[in-house]
């Protein structure tokens, strides 16, 4: 049985709707700030803020999703991480053992399932991560905006790869393929909208210039390893947001090929 609490802050309950009605599962309407008085066998603490603009537009309960509603749950815990916590990396890929600039390790009875980019179907649209970014500029015949200069890298992991990672951690969950900005908007033009441009727009401070995880620690362990390739997930992104937009397209139009821009 699955119980599942969300606020809807950055969440939709229409991304549940596949499971409402299902015998095992039970939807909350609930806020980890508060105590939640249930008894269950283990708890996955996905709830903050993922995205750039919206933990820079709310850093306060941002940092209070984390603190009180880490304290607001006991028991068997898998805390997801960020890759974040590796700040801009001296070392590439980084390994569990780097601390970066600070050590934000101790010793813990959780689990951290340390998570690097990921992207897949009902992702919210335009806040910021250059996969929910890129797909709808393509989809409306828009430019691609990179922040500059445009080499900085990341490393993307399809959804259904990310979820088989679970152990003692930290453990790094992640593709260690890395793609330049301008790689993976060239592949979205590719794939999707030809015809549009790609912009350089100026960058945020402190955007780290590189991003890579070691997962040698998920492979001997969970004997784990990513299995899509950017090139298989992107398209498969591009059906969610093209229902999700709501974007209506002329039917003779192919990925390759539009016939002409979709239109909101």
């Amino acid at each position: 049985q699955v119980i599942f609490a969300d606020n809807y802050v950055t969440g939709s309950k229409e991304n549940l709707e596949k499971w409402i009605g299902h015998p095992r599962f039970e939807l909350i309407r609930h806020d980890v700030r508060e105590p939640l008085l249930i008894e269950v066998d283990r708890i996955y603490h996905l709830v903050c803020p993922a995205s750039p603009i919206f933990y820079k537009y709310n850093p306060v309960k941002t940092i209070q999703t984390n603190v009180i509603g880490t304290l607001s749950m006991s028991g068997v815990i898998l805390l997801t991480s960020t890759s974040e916590v590796y700040v801009d990396p001296l070392i590439h890929p980084q390994p569990e053992s780097y601390w970066g600039n600070v050590n934000p390790i101790g010793v813990r009875k959780i689990r951290i399932a340390r998570i690097f980019n990921t992207y897949g179907p009902r992702m919210n649209i335009d806040v910021g991560r250059v996969g929910s970014n890129f797909i709808p500029q393509a989809l409306r015949g828009d430019a691609l905006t990179i922040q500059k200069p445009g080499t900085q890298t990341r490393s993307f992991c399809y959804l259904s790869d990310m979820v088989e990672g679970d152990d003692t951690g930290p453990i790094n969950i992640g593709n260690p393929g890395g793609f330049a900005m301008v790689e993976l908007a060239e592949t979205v033009k590719e794939l999707i909208t030809p015809s549009i441009e790609i912009k350089m727009v100026e960058n945020t401070p402190d955007d780290p210039r590189q991003r890579k995880p070691d997962i040698s620690k998920a492979k001997e362990v969970l004997s784990w390893e990513p299995m899509v390739k950017l090139r298989e997930g992107l398209p498969l992104m591009e059906e969610n947001f093209r229902l999700k937009s709501k974007l209506y397209c002329n039917e003779s139009s192919t990925k390759k090929k539009m016939a002409q821009p979709c239109k909101l």
